[in-house]
């Protein structure tokens, strides 16, 4: 019989980047190293999955018979280590390829906001009247910290009559309307926010004559509305509670706070173990009062992070200070704290 020799395998070959050019087994033709190339692209976090994966399609690293050419090859490297496939306006993004913009830009979920709520007025951006301090970047967008200071008082004129505040890119941008009163003494809040997206969160403030003036803050974090609420104590929803953040000053200007124990679902949450959308249940109103007289009443919705509530400040004028509190399902509730 004749002498017949299997055929050697053609063994790896390395190229001049240190990768394995192409691995070839009982005649079959595939590259070893696209899922490893797929997986440095998604470990360094250069590019998100999708794009790597486009990235990877549109060179044909994955699923093509044959020898990978040096073009290719040289794309899927530059993909890996986070480089743009192209040249020219496509490739031109803020550091890390997320979107950024100014403090002071407007947007145009902005713009359809401003027209839908004031119509054809316009408010200052520039006078001052209305500062908003928030993060630039927010550890958590569920819960990001935001603090509005105005220098007017509310026992002069003009005084501030209402505020609104608003997240640009939110499913529900309208957080909450505040109508204040002259006895709250300062029109100074604090509270905490969703963001669902990078984008800009505003405050408008409408004056006792009438006038209206703005600031805003770009704030960069994401998934505010979607992130699941502690449902450890069910029992508890619904608890409110008033405390004095400083020293009380009888007859003077004072600072308290007032909570919500409530989940604030948005609609966009999953429950985990049912793998189904949580329905959307929320406070939609807060209103203080001391000794039944009103301090202000906030109109609210989910964007308001989960247990929401306010930091203010009141001109004692004697009393209780009292909280009433309704959420969607209409269920209410109240508190109440003693200063005497």
């Amino acid at each position: 019989m004749p002498n017949r020799t299997r055929p050697t395998p053609t063994p790896a070959r390395p190229d001049a980047d240190g990768a394995t050019d192409i691995v070839r087994a009982g005649g079959a033709v595939r590259d070893a190293n696209a899922v490893s190339a797929v997986s440095a692209v998604s470990a360094v976090g250069a590019v998100s999955a999708v794009s790597a994966v486009s990235a990877v399609n549109a060179v044909g690293a994955v699923g093509t018979a044959g020898t990978f050419s040096a073009t290719r090859r040289h794309w899927l490297l530059r993909a890996a280590a986070g480089m743009p496939l192209v040249a020219g306006a496509a490739a031109r993004a803020a550091p890390g390829g997320l979107p950024s913009a100014a403090h002071g830009d407007g947007s145009p979920e902005w713009e359809r906001l401003r027209a839908r709520l004031f119509g054809d007025r316009r408010p200052d951006a520039g006078s001052g009247l209305i500062r908003l301090q928030a993060p630039l970047r927010a550890a958590y967008g569920a819960s990001v910290p935001i603090t509005l200071r105005t220098p007017l008082r509310q026992h002069d004129e003009p005084w501030v009559r209402r505020l609104w505040l608003l997240v640009d890119k939110n499913p529900s941008p309208l957080a909450a309307t505040l109508t204040l009163t002259r006895a709250l003494g300062q029109a100074d809040f604090e509270t905490r926010l969703r963001v669902d997206e990078y984008g800009h969160v505003r405050v408008v403030a409408e004056l006792s004559d009438g006038s209206l003036h703005t600031d805003s803050r770009y704030v960069k974090t994401s998934g505010g509305c979607s992130a699941p609420p502690n449902r450890e104590s069910p029992e508890t929803i619904g608890r409110t509670t008033l405390r004095l953040t400083a020293p009380w000053q009888p007859g003077g200007l004072n600072a308290a706070e007032v909570t919500v124990l409530h989940p604030n679902d948005t609609g966009f949450e999953l429950n985990q173990q049912t793998v189904m959308y949580i329905p959307p249940w929320f406070v939609r109103r807060i209103r203080v009062l001391q000794d039944g007289r009103p301090l202000f009443d906030s109109e609210q919705d989910f964007s308001c992070s989960e247990n929401p509530g306010w930091r203010f400040h009141f001109h004692d004028t004697g009393g209780a200070l009292q909280a009433e509190v309704e959420d969607t399902k209409d269920q209410r509730h109240a508190g109440r704290l003693a200063l005497a």
